[in-house]
């Protein structure tokens, strides 16, 4: 049963100190202290198989407990599940990647209410073959539970291994990337779509930069979009429209915590953790026309490091059996490669 109470941030340490939890980053420590570790170890790596030929990129995902992976179901209208291989703890598509685990793919489970033109409900589960063993490299993401909240502003993060900038693949040795991103409110982000035939739905979040330069891009759907709260990383979106970086429109993500039940009700042992997300924000949602001047009409996305945010309220996630972490952080506005 999934259990959800208000804790304050010592609770909440004491709490993923006697129990492993989701979103945490390492295995070492405590949530929020240093240790070494995989700078985000639920990414997934999905790959399209063909006999006989090197399996290529198709898109990403996210682990969410030690059998299931989340990932847009726009990444397999024609891709049965035999078709599929999934790599976690990987850094790079070329080369060793020492962490990493492969495991094919048993079945894939696509909203029954995904459309392909509209992308809404653009949400599928994929189940792994075998379980995978958490370590600091691999453990699960926290998803955003009903009735979580992202404001015009919050902090959050893309990665993935889709193009550096519209046209542009990810040069050698396909290191995988993270780019820092805002939420921007739906009725905004609607806005920004006036001259495309595109409706924003409840079922979708927006994030971006409204002056382009950072974003997602081909290749980086079904990846996810986080935020943190206190010291652990909530899921809040899975990479569906990318913007590619280009000012106005931004890039449309499916919004996590729409989909609480009917995750649940497709996964119905080891349930994943959901955290409520509550963290408030202090930016004023833009009108559309105030939006900054683009300075390039084809600025790739920066891809850096998270730095460090701290919000007031924490919420306990579910009972799951991920690794213990540690946040890290770099200056923002450096490109950064996650080795």
């Amino acid at each position: 049963m999934l259990l959800r109470k208000r804790l304050g941030p010592l609770l909440l340490t004491v709490y993923l100190t006697l129990f492993s939890a989701c979103g945490c980053l390492g295995q070492l420590n405590v949530c929020g202290q240093d240790a070494p570790a995989g700078n985000w170890p639920w990414q997934a790596s999905l790959h399209f198989v063909i006999s006989g030929v090197p399996s290529s990129f198709l898109c990403g995902g996210s682990l969410i407990n030690d059998q299931w992976v989340l990932s847009a179901a726009n990444c397999f209208s024609s891709v049965s599940s035999s078709d599929l291989e999934v790599y976690l703890g990987r850094q790079n598509q070329e080369g060793s990647n020492p962490n990493e685990v492969k495991r094919t793919v048993s079945r894939i489970i696509t909203h029954p209410s995904f459309h392909p033109v509209t992308r809404d409900n653009d949400i599928a589960l994929l189940r792994l073959s075998a379980p995978v063993t958490f370590t600091n490299f691999i453990s699960p993401v926290c998803l955003a539970a009903s009735g979580s909240v992202f404001l015009n502003g919050v902090d959050s993060w893309v990665t993935g291994w889709g193009e550096i900038a519209e046209g542009e693949p990810l040069p050698s040795p396909g290191t995988l990337k993270e780019v820092e991103v805002a939420v921007i409110e739906n009725t905004h982000c609607q806005s920004l779509y006036e001259a495309v035939p595109f409706n924003v739905t409840d079922n979708m979040i927006c994030a971006g930069k409204l002056a382009g330069g950072k974003d997602s891009c081909k290749g980086d759907s079904g990846g996810p979009l986080v935020s943190q709260q206190d010291s652990v990383w909530v899921q809040s979106g899975i990479v569906s429209l990318e913007g590619c970086a280009q000012p106005n429109p931004t890039g449309v993500y499916t919004r996590v915590s729409r989909y609480e039940s009917w995750i649940n009700s497709e996964i119905s042992t080891n349930q994943p953790g959901f955290v409520l997300f509550t963290v408030n924000s202090t930016v004023p949602s833009p009108s559309a026309s105030k939006a900054p001047e683009p300075t390039s009409t084809s600025i790739p996305h920066e891809l850096i490091k998270p730095s460090a945010f701290t919000p007031a309220v924490t919420n306990l996630p579910a009972l799951s059996s991920a690794p213990v972490p540690t946040s890290t952080s770099a200056p923002q506005g450096t490109l950064k490669n996650l080795n």
